[in-house]
C-alpha cells in the first residue's frame, strides 16, 4: 500500500457511534484478487458461448446439460482458489462487531463463507448451491446424482439448477429486502470492489448515504459513487482491508 492510502486510513474521521451499524458491500473486485476467473474470460470450449446465452432460465430449459456442464466447469475453477486477506479481514470485522455488522455481496463464488463469514447476504446466490426449479428445495452435492445431467430433486423429481440468479431473474426478495433495510439504518457503509452500476445493489450505498451513513469506497477505479463518498481509497482490498479493520478496532477500543 502506498503512503497516501495508509494516510487516508489513518486519518479517517470516524466516531465510535459510526460503528453501531456497519454494512459492507462487496463486488467482483475482492474475488478477482483471489484469482477467481470472470465468466466472461472462459477459455477453450466455452469461448463459443456468451454468458448471456447460458446464464438464463431459457438456456436451462433448452439446454440443461450444456448449462450444467458450464457451471460445473466454473465451480471447479473457483474451488481451486482461496479467500484472500480482504475476505479474512471482513471475517475479523464481523467477529469484532457481532450483530452490528452486515455483509452484502454480489459475488456467487462462496469465498466469504469459506473465509469464515457467518451470515453473508448473497444477492446473486451461490454457485455451490443446488436448487430445485420446481419445489425450490436446496440440496447438497452428495444428495444428488450428477452422473446424469441435470440432477433431479429427491423430493419432487424436478430438475435441479445452480442456485444463482440468472439474467432476467429478480433477486431473492428476502435478500434484497434485508440488504435495503440494513443499508437504510447503516451508520457506516463500505463499498468494496464493485462498479456500483448494477442495480438494485448499486442503490445500497446511496440509500445508506442519504440516511446519514459515513461512506467509504475501496476501489482502484473510479465509480459513480466516488464523488459522493466521504473517503475513497484507490487501492486493492486485499491490501487495504486488513489495515482498515485494525483502524476500526482501535476506534472501537477508544484509542
Amino acid at each position: 500500500m502506498s503512503s497516501t492510502e495508509f494516510t487516508e486510513i489513518n486519518s479517517l474521521s470516524l466516531s465510535q457511534e459510526q460503528l453501531q451499524r456497519v454494512v459492507v458491500l462487496t463486488g467482483a473486485g475482492i474475488s478477482a484478487e483471489s484469482g477467481v476467473p470472470t465468466f466472461r474470460g472462459e477459455t477453450g470450449l466455452w469461448r463459443q458461448f456468451r454468458p448471456e446465452d447460458l446464464a438464463t432460465p431459457e438456456a436451462f430449459a433448452d439446454q440443461p446439460v450444456v448449462v450444467w456442464e458450464w457451471y460445473l466447469h466454473r465451480r471447479n475453477l473457483i474451488a481451486q482458489v482461496l479467500p484472500n486477506p480482504g475476505h479474512h479481514a471482513l471475517v475479523e470485522l464481523e467477529r469484532m462487531l457481532g450483530d452490528s455488522f452486515t455483509l452484502v455481496t454480489q459475488n456467487v463464488d462462496g469465498l466469504h463463507r469459506r473465509a469464515g463469514s457467518q451470515n453473508p447476504i448473497e444477492l446473486h446466490g451461490n454457485i455451490f448451491v443446488n436448487r430445485c426449479g420446481r419445489c425450490q428445495d436446496h440440496w447438497a452435492d452428495d444428495a444428488l446424482d450428477f452422473s446424469k445431467l441435470p440432477p433431479h430433486c429427491p423430493t419432487c423429481a424436478g430438475e435441479v439448477r445452480p442456485g444463482v440468479v440468472w439474467f432476467g431473474e429478480s433477486l431473492p426478495a428476502a435478500a434484497i429486502d434485508q440488504a435495503y433495510s440494513k443499508s437504510q439504518r447503516a451508520t457506516l457503509f463500505i463499498s468494496i470492489g464493485t462498479s456500483t452500476v448494477v442495480h438494485p445493489a448499486a442503490g445500497l450505498p446511496l440509500l445508506a448515504m442519504e440516511s446519514g451513513a459515513y461512506l467509504i469506497e475501496i476501489n482502484p477505479e473510479e465509480t459513480p459513487i466516488s464523488r459522493l463518498s466521504d473517503c475513497v481509497i484507490r487501492e486493492k482490498s486485499a491490501t487495504t482491508l486488513p489495515l482498515l479493520v485494525k483502524k476500526l478496532q482501535s476506534l472501537k477500543n477508544g484509542n
